[in-house]
């Protein structure tokens, strides 16, 4: 993943205007896009760069999308990889699965669908590769966290702890995970809301200003506003008696 958090795609699409116009709407929603116009091409660019996600047309010049994914796969078995195609032919589709391919378009498409496909399946990738994912409770100053069952508990009273509504509970969660670190806003939003937009910027907030009335009877504990990138869950170090 990028510092910035912008997520970096690999489009190898031989339709040089189709490329452009594709990229051109990518970049507008936050995606750095490296575009090559064959297989070939494609390839020495996933050699030079880092990349989260491919999105390869299958029938392209010099090598098609299906070789170019096999070479892939083979110095890289975990980057997503979308197919493109204007065939529909089912024997296409299961081929594509095959080679270890994670989604297939065909061609025309919603570029509007293409994106959610995207947003979709980098999703699931991140949570697969963060092993932060699998904790299920954490510590936080004098309070113990049950994300799955969403209480909130100080000083191990469980007859006052806390019942935390669903995006109350996934918004603790991240900022545990990245404790004393910052959180990016643009990915809590994408994780938690599915969406980046001023909306739910000002939902989070709201959101953030409940979790800080809950966390305020330990005064150890302070969540703050990391201009420009987002929140900060701060956790000092009980001082002892």
């Amino acid at each position: 993943m990028a510092e910035n958090s912008t997520n970096r795609i690999l489009l190898v699409e031989d339709d040089q205007n189709f490329g452009d116009v594709l990229r051109s709407y990518l970049e507008m929603h936050d995606f750095a896009v490296t575009l090559a116009t064959d297989g070939e091409a494609g390839f020495h660019a996933f050699q030079k760069g880092e990349f989260d996600l491919g999105i390869f047309d299958v029938m392209m010049p010099k090598k098609d999308g299906f070789t170019l994914a096999k070479e892939v796969r083979e110095i890289n078995k975990e980057m997503p990889i979308i197919f493109l195609t204007a065939k529909t032919m089912k024997d296409d589709v299961i081929k594509g699965f095959k080679i270890g391919g994670d989604d297939y378009i065909s061609k025309p498409f919603n570029s509007e669908e293409l994106l959610y496909r995207i947003q979709a399946i980098l999703k699931r990738s991140a949570a697969k590769a963060d092993p932060r994912e699998e904790i299920k409770e954490f510590e936080i100053g004098r309070f113990h966290f049950n994300y799955p069952l969403r209480i909130l508990t100080l000083d191990g009273n469980s007859k006052e702890a806390q019942k935390l509504s669903p995006k109350e509970s996934q918004l603790l969660r991240m900022f545990c995970m990245y404790k004393n670190d910052i959180l990016p806003r643009s990915e809590a939003l994408t994780k938690i809301w599915n969406e980046d937009n001023y909306f739910t910027a000002r939902s989070m907030d709201v959101f953030v200003t409940k979790l800080r009335k809950y966390l305020k009877p330990d005064s150890n504990i302070e969540i703050v506003n990391i201009h420009g990138n987002g929140f900060q869950l701060l956790v000092k170090e009980q001082e002892e008696a």
